[in-house]
């Protein structure tokens, strides 16, 4: 069960991530368009387009952790024998599981201590914008402690290996 929310939770950031990343392109192609053609830059366009990038970016990583898609060298872990290698694989747990927490502590640090500033022409303000940062960091901690409690390693990129 906890699998299945797990994989629903990390399709979903998968996808708002995706659409994070068309609406990103759309709204720049449409501030060149408007800048070059129309003489008349949009002055919504680069602060959106900021704020995209911001989601799509934490919205990824967590679901890369969960997905295991994340970059990572495999080369030092599929090299170590077999005791060893259980090790490495779960203190690379382990540490992402420290990031995640780092991220959602000071993530919340932050958005406490720019909840008021105003983003400018936009109606958000700058804590508005960083919520996803403890967001993705309690994901991504709860994503890693699922797979070390499972003992599962987190894949990475090992189509090189």
């Amino acid at each position: 069960m906890l699998d299945r929310v797990s994989r629903i939770v990390s399709r979903v950031l998968l996808w708002a991530s995706a659409l994070s990343l068309a609406l990103m392109v759309g709204i720049l192609t449409w501030q060149v368009f408007s800048r070059y053609v129309l003489d008349s830059s949009p002055a919504w366009a680069e602060q959106s387009a900021l704020v995209l990038m911001i989601w799509m970016t934490f919205l990824g990583t967590a679901s890369g952790i969960a997905e295991g898609f994340h970059i990572r060298i495999v080369e030092g872990v599929n090299s170590l024998a077999q005791p060893w290698r259980a090790r490495a694989i779960g203190l690379a747990n382990v540490l992402i599981i420290i990031a995640g927490i780092l991220f959602l502590v000071l993530g919340a640090q932050l958005v406490g201590a720019t909840w008021n500033n105003a983003v400018p022409t936009l109606p958000l303000t700058r804590g508005m914008v960083y919520l996803v940062i403890p967001a993705s960091g309690a994901l991504m901690a709860l994503f890693a402690l699922q797979k070390l409690l499972k003992g599962e390693e987190i894949a990475g990129s090992a189509g090189s290996a």
